[in-house]
């Protein structure tokens, strides 16, 4: 801390060329028609310039939400309990569409077949009681199993399809490489939340 301290540039009364080091020189005094910010504030205020209050970022994305009528959850991995991505992608989707009055659809992607994933029933009644726990008993759901094509192309159909306000996913879904982070814009037509680990 100390020597950040004396990085601070001192008033051009203390500073001193030596003889032995004439090339520093004192910071040249100030002009005399300078104005002070003190003194511009001051100005400013007999000249009738005021600042006015904008809305706030916090406003600005309640009224965006406020717009949301149809959410889509995706879900791409595979546990059949539902990672903790996808439980807080869960829980975010339903509190949205509890508070704005939106519908919710779910859509279940993987590579394979249902016929070879043994636990897709408890897959399925997981996501069930994790909406139910958000307060949504009823919701659309879609599966697309063993299709052959990106989650992230998916994702774009389904909401493209069904004209999506909003699609929430946690990053985890990024991070697994289930979902490419860099095609979503370019496949997905609505705005995407995308939740934090």
């Amino acid at each position: 801390m100390a020597f950040s301290t004396s990085l601070l540039p001192a008033p051009a009364s203390r500073v001193r060329a030596s003889p032995a080091a004439p090339e520093l020189l004192a910071f040249p005094p100030a002009k005399k028609g300078a104005v002070s910010l003190a003194a511009a504030r001051r100005r400013g205020a007999r000249r009738g310039v005021r600042a006015e209050v904008n809305e706030s970022g916090s406003a600005l994305a309640a009224d965006a939400f406020a717009q949301v009528k149809h959410v889509l959850l995706p879900v791409t991995d595979r546990n059949p309990y539902l990672s903790e991505g996808t439980r807080q992608a869960a829980a975010t989707s339903a509190s949205l569409a509890k508070k704005y009055g939106a519908n919710i659809t779910v859509v279940v992607i993987d590579d394979k077949p249902k016929e070879e994933f043994p636990e897709h029933d408890t897959q399925m009644s997981s996501i069930r009681w994790h909406l139910s726990e958000g307060g949504f008993t009823e919701f659309g759901l879609m599966e697309r199993l063993g299709e052959g094509k990106k989650p992230t192309a998916i994702i774009g159909e389904v909401a493209d399809e069904l004209e999506l306000d909003l699609v929430v996913l946690s990053m985890e879904a990024i991070h697994s490489k289930h979902v490419d982070g860099n095609l979503l814009a370019e496949f997905i037509p609505c705005p995407v939340l995308l939740l934090p680990l």
